[in-house]
């Protein structure tokens, strides 16, 4: 009895065995790296760069760039403000055609620093823009290994998704591979900027 066992176990009833004790071991293997089986994967891009290391690093750098612009243009208002009352009082003792020239150069000054400080903060906006670009390009080799672990064929932005469960976001375990990666980009963008 047991020799009529063994030979059933071995040939085509074997190789069918083995198939299916990989076919069940693979799934298993994917849920134990953290991310789902599912043809289709969603993430939120939102998520993925603001909980980043990276990205954090990003904002706190544009906030504290934004803080001192902040309090430079403050700075610009009060001078320009006290300069705008000095010229208001020497208006009643000065003739209209010593006034107009003093006037227009003050115009002048106003309008230069308000072109100087938008351009500044047009500036800001745009580092985080290319920022943000960056941290996309440095992510998508991570999502691309994402998907083949997962064998899905795509992800999509999770916003953009009617109704799916939470299983197929694999947000999470893209910001904890992306971290592993790049880290925070500094080294990265430094590199980058040479």
């Amino acid at each position: 009895m047991f020799a009529s066992v063994v030979n059933i176990m071995q040939g085509p009833f074997r190789a069918l065995c083995v198939l299916c004790l990989l076919t069940v071991a693979a799934p298993a293997s994917a849920q134990q790296l953290g991310v789902p089986q599912s043809g289709v994967l969603t993430i939120s891009s939102e998520r993925l760069f603001a909980e980043s290391e990276f990205g954090q690093r990003v904002f706190r750098e544009i906030e504290t760039e934004s803080s001192v612009l902040a309090k430079e243009n403050e700075r610009i208002v009060q001078e320009l403000s006290k300069e705008e009352k000095d010229l208001t009082e020497r208006r009643s003792s000065l003739a209209a055609d010593e006034f107009l020239p003093l006037a227009q150069a003050f115009d002048q000054k106003v309008q230069s620093h308000r072109d100087g400080q938008r351009a500044k903060l047009d500036a800001l906006a745009r580092r985080s823009e290319e920022a943000r670009n960056m941290f996309f390009d440095l992510a998508q080799p991570v999502l691309i290994d994402l998907l083949r672990e997962t064998g899905s064929s795509m992800i999509i932005e999770r916003s953009s998704v009617f109704l799916s469960s939470d299983a197929s976001d694999v947000t999470d375990a893209a910001i904890a591979r992306i971290n592993a990666a790049i880290g925070d980009g500094q080294a990265l963008e430094s590199g980058a900027d040479q």
